[in-house]
């Protein structure tokens, strides 16, 4: 599909409680998606409805409808009782704090958490999914603070989604944060009666969770292939040997074969500098494996996730007609590989660095000590590598495995958590640092590139091209810092990640992640 036809697509989307893919949640963030629920889907959450029904009509205690939840699980309410009590549990749990989750996240876990319902095993009713859909059809994105969840059900953070279908909390409606209620009304709605379960249902789960890791997730697929782009920039610059891209293709895995292609194709159709050492540095010569393993670790990441997207993580659930106690809530499948991938980025970030030292170090191919311009006074660039060793030390910080931590609250009872939000938020720091490494390499290596007269074409093409519209060749030593962050803005634009896929797509990261569809 052409870079830019996808915004006009209004196509509406079935939810079925089958998993999401990341084009589905990209157009459901953009609310591009109509969102309709699938009527077998519909017709299986009002029979689990029913087993939840006749489970209190038989004076069944069911957690968290009949009774308290955690330490108060004991607690039963009577029938007097159950509507001060469905409506104050949601309430209880509006405790997050601190910035709000972007409106695209929300309306993605809004999304993700409706999906969840109409896996007909939660034993909600039907007119809690169709309050969810209703948020989202008028674009009603409640302000979820992002401080709030351990990672076994973001009860801090779906309290405040559930807080604004009782008209508590706060929303974002036609561009203004307003009161709740005023939002709801603004869009034509009311607040909802939270039905026994309900209430429940609409804080204990870890769709937020799950939905700022499919956004982190992307933008890291993102932000590894610029790095890529940057790093056959300066192996260009340093006139690195091509031959381990072709190696590859017959002792490498799929992904790094892949990879290896990836960077031969667009080392062709330019006066690519012939290979000055029979033997690379390792940094040059592993770029396929590094980054074959980078992107595996992030696409295993995003089929763990986008198969929770499919599954309910409900405490109790509704099964052949029982409502049984489930430990659901805990999401360390997605926990686990997100912080496998978090390693997967310091690698990359370490290759991106040591590339950054050996384009100042100079020698190869003549070039001089940090690349000051042959005939000028300069510095140069050696103090701005010392950037570069900050930013991989700043990925490296956040591999620090915290899923394992210890935790026990609720009388005894929650005495395991994922972590998974926090675990998300460092992910999204180690981003943040690979995007301005990128930027910083691909000024190093355009000024080689300009000390050495290349011309370069494909993908370095491009990266060059993008230099020189932020920074001009470096001849005498001024102030880089503004520089590099306006390089590091255009390069981690959506344009630019259009003209890379445009131009030579790695279909295994691209479509699986749905790059080029707005981020």
């Amino acid at each position: 599909m052409p870079a830019g036809t996808h915004r006009q697509d209004r196509t509406p989307l079935s939810l079925s409680g089958g998993p999401l893919s990341f084009a589905d949640l990209a157009r459901i963030a953009q609310h591009r998606a109509p969102l309709v629920p699938d009527p077998d889907a519909l017709a299986a959450v009002a029979h689990s409805r029913q087993a939840i029904e006749n489970a209190i009509a038989a004076g069944q205690p069911v957690y968290g409808a009949t009774t308290g939840v955690g330490a108060m699980k004991d607690i039963a309410w009577s029938q007097d009782e159950m509507d001060a009590f469905n409506i104050g549990l949601v309430r209880a749990h509006h405790f997050g704090t601190g910035e709000p989750f972007s409106r695209h996240i929300v309306r993605m876990a809004m999304a993700i958490r409706t999906n969840m319902l109409l896996t007909g095993k939660v034993g909600c009713t039907p007119s809690l999914v169709s309050a969810y859909l209703d948020l989202l059809e008028r674009d009603v994105v409640p302000v979820v603070r992002r401080t709030g969840s351990i990672g076994c059900a973001d009860i801090g953070l779906m309290g405040q989604i559930g807080a604004v279908l009782t008209g508590a909390g706060e929303a974002f409606f036609d561009g203004e944060r307003l009161p709740a209620d005023h939002a709801l009304a603004a869009a034509g709605l009311a607040p909802v009666h939270l039905a026994a379960r309900d209430s429940l249902a609409s804080v204990s789960t870890n769709a937020v969770g799950y939905a700022a890791a499919a956004d982190a997730l992307r933008r890291a697929a993102a932000s590894v292939r610029v790095l890529l782009a940057t790093a056959i920039t300066t192996a260009g610059a340093l006139g690195a040997s091509r031959d381990p891209w072709k190696a590859v293709a017959y002792a490498g895995t799929e992904g790094e074969s892949r990879i290896g292609a990836w960077l031969y194709f667009n080392a062709r159709g330019w006066d690519w500098p012939n290979a000055t050492q029979i033997q690379d540095p390792l940094s040059l010569r592993m770029m396929s494996q590094v980054f074959g393993t980078g992107f595996e670790a992030l696409r295993v990441a995003g089929r763990t996730l986008l198969a929770a997207t499919g599954r309910t993580d409900d405490n109790p659930v509704v099964a052949n007609g029982q409502v049984l106690t489930s430990g659901g809530s805990l999401p360390l499948d997605v926990t686990l590989f997100i912080q496998a991938a978090q390693l997967g980025l310091a690698h990359v970030a370490r290759n991106s660095f040591n590339r950054c030292v050996l384009l100042g170090n100079g020698g190869r191919r003549d070039l001089p000590v940090n690349l000051v311009f042959p005939g000028h006074v300069a510095t140069g660039f050696g103090p701005a590598i010392k950037l570069a060793g900050e930013l991989f030390a700043r990925v490296l910080s956040m591999t620090a495995p915290i899923s394992a931590n210890s935790m026990v609250v609720a009388d005894g009872m929650e005495d395991e958590a994922a972590f998974l939000p926090l675990v998300v938020e460092r992910f999204e720091r180690q981003i943040l640092a690979l995007q301005r490494l990128a930027a910083l390499e691909a000024m190093l290596a355009a000024q080689a590139m300009d000390i050495s007269g290349d011309q370069p074409g494909n993908v370095p093409g491009m990266v060059y091209a993008r230099v020189r519209n932020c920074s001009k060749t470096y001849t005498v030593d001024r102030p880089l810092s503004s520089e590099v962050e306006d390089l590091e803005e255009s390069l981690g634009s959506e344009d630019f990640l259009g003209e890379l896929i445009s131009h030579s797509t790695i279909e295994e990261v691209d479509e699986f992640f749905a790059l080029g569809e707005g981020l």
